[in-house]
């Protein structure tokens, strides 16, 4: 029970912390996409670069903006790939410490049970060497090892449930994060192109 009470504690404390990150952080980019667009359609790019340099740090979307922005501007030497390596470079630092404790949570939930399981079978051995030592067998003799065999099962199990359940929502809120970003700097990145194919064409 003792390694199952330090999992327990542990998939709490994880939880809370990125409970307390994730609701910190504002993951909203639909908002910073829009107005990058409608700065980038002007051509006031150094405005829409100084718009996103003023947003707080709470806003990871600001960052991956301003990485692809300050690294491919739109000119005769824009590069697509450039654009892309650089928002995936941030966005890949933004991922990181969105999913930091995740393999804890995935780890917790993992060795939980087995954990139980090991309870099980401890419990069972202590009931069946009870059998063996006794002379008059009843339930009292074996009552104790079957309780600890299921005891030890079930809090391996509600522990791994609860783990599971908190990497799912957040594995779910961090990849809804990341298909936004990729979804807006793709059309960030198209628009960029072709007003940069306007540029080489003399029509800017």
């Amino acid at each position: 029970m003792w390694p199952l009470l330090f999992f327990s504690i542990a998939a709490v404390a994880i939880s809370i912390e990125r409970i307390i990150y994730l609701l910190y952080h504002d993951l909203r980019v639909d908002d910073l996409a829009l107005k990058v667009s409608d700065f980038a359609k002007k051509g006031k790019y150094k405005d829409a670069a100084q718009f996103l340099s003023e947003q707080s740090k709470r806003r990871m979307g600001a960052g991956i903006f301003l990485a692809l922005l300050k690294r491919s501007s739109p000119g005769p030497n824009f590069s697509e790939n450039r654009a892309e390596m650089a928002s995936e470079a941030e966005a890949m630092k933004c991922v990181y410490s969105l999913e930091s404790g995740f393999n804890f949570l995935t780890a917790i939930g993992t060795i939980s049970p087995l954990t139980g399981f090991l309870g099980t079978v401890t419990g069972m051995i202590g009931a069946f060497r009870a059998i063996a030592e006794a002379d008059d067998v009843n339930a009292q003799i074996v009552a104790s090892g079957i309780y600890e065999a299921l005891v030890t099962t079930v809090f391996g199990l509600a522990i791994a449930i609860v783990a599971m359940i908190f990497h799912s929502i957040f594995s779910h809120i961090v990849n809804k994060f990341v298909a936004n970003v990729e979804s807006n700097c793709s059309n960030l990145i198209a628009q960029l192109a072709s007003q940069s194919q306007k540029i080489k064409k003399g029509k800017m």
